[in-house]
């Protein structure tokens, strides 16, 4: 690659090629998808790739991967991670992710013996990231944080690389939409998924849009406040199809990050 030697790409690389094999977990967002193009295009050895196919993943990130996987040539492995039969993630305590991320490299591990990688990013360091601690007890890799690398660098990357992903919104796993010490049951999951696609149709991919599951009802938050005619059509679709659904409508209201009081949202 012609870039200059300090440049974030240059970095990365150095990072990955410091291991002579990984197994990279692939979410399906923007940070996993450019960590492993890039991994892909530097390593002498070939990355293996591991998806979690998962209630708590949204079907496109999930779709994706899989395009992404074809597109690249990609040695690709998606996995049933576990974490459903989990009573400790089920209950949603405030350190959910932990126990979502035990169950992912568990299971990871039970595949291949390769090192495990993932997509933190130096700026996960400064937030509430109790999988950082799963990934700790089990030796995971950050090669982004080896090589210094913050989100907006992963970004400009990922344009460097000529990624259509570089301008996707943060999407977090659909769990952290629903409020903490609330039971995560897959169906919820799928009401959020489904609702969130509806309103990402009418925004636009770029956008960032949070369907929250709370004791009192959904919430919406946009991240992008539209004017007062699309806000009026999003409100009447998301409370005709939460009564669909059998939800109960609250508010549409602007994005704040973790308003859900869970990490990552």
């Amino acid at each position: 690659m012609n870039v200059e030697p300090n440049e974030p790409t240059t970095r990365l690389a150095a990072a990955l090629q410091r291991h002579p094999a990984l197994a990279i977990a692939v979410s399906g967002g923007v940070d996993s998808l450019t960590l492993a193009t890039v991994a892909h295009r530097v390593m002498t050895t070939p990355p293996l790739m591991v998806h979690a196919v998962s209630a708590a993943v949204p079907a496109a990130a999930t779709v994706r991967v899989r395009a992404f996987a074809s597109s690249q040539g990609w040695d690709l492995k998606e996995i049933v991670a576990g974490e459903f039969a989990d009573a400790d993630y089920l209950a949603n305590p405030y350190d959910r992710c932990y126990h979502c991320k035990s169950n992912l490299y568990r299971s990871m591990r039970a595949i291949t013996e390769r090192p495990l990688a993932s997509g933190t990013n130096v700026d996960d360091l400064s937030d509430y990231r109790p999988g950082l601690r799963a990934a700790a007890e089990r030796n995971v890799v950050h090669p982004f944080v080896d090589a210094g690398i913050d989100k907006l660098q992963i970004r400009a990357i990922a344009r460097q690389q000529g990624l259509d992903c570089a301008e996707l919104p943060a999407q977090p796993c659909l769990a952290s939409r629903i409020e903490t010490g609330i039971p995560i049951r897959a169906p919820d999951l799928g009401f959020v998924d489904a609702l969130e696609s509806r309103l990402s149709e009418m925004l636009g991919e770029d956008a960032t849009v949070r369907v929250r599951v709370r004791a009192e009802g959904v919430h919406v938050e946009l991240g992008r406040w539209p004017d007062a005619g699309t806000l009026s059509q999003l409100d009447g679709m998301a409370n005709a199809f939460c009564a669909e659904h059998a939800y109960r409508f609250v508010a549409m209201t602007p994005y704040r990050r973790g308003s859900a009081f869970v990490a990552g949202a």
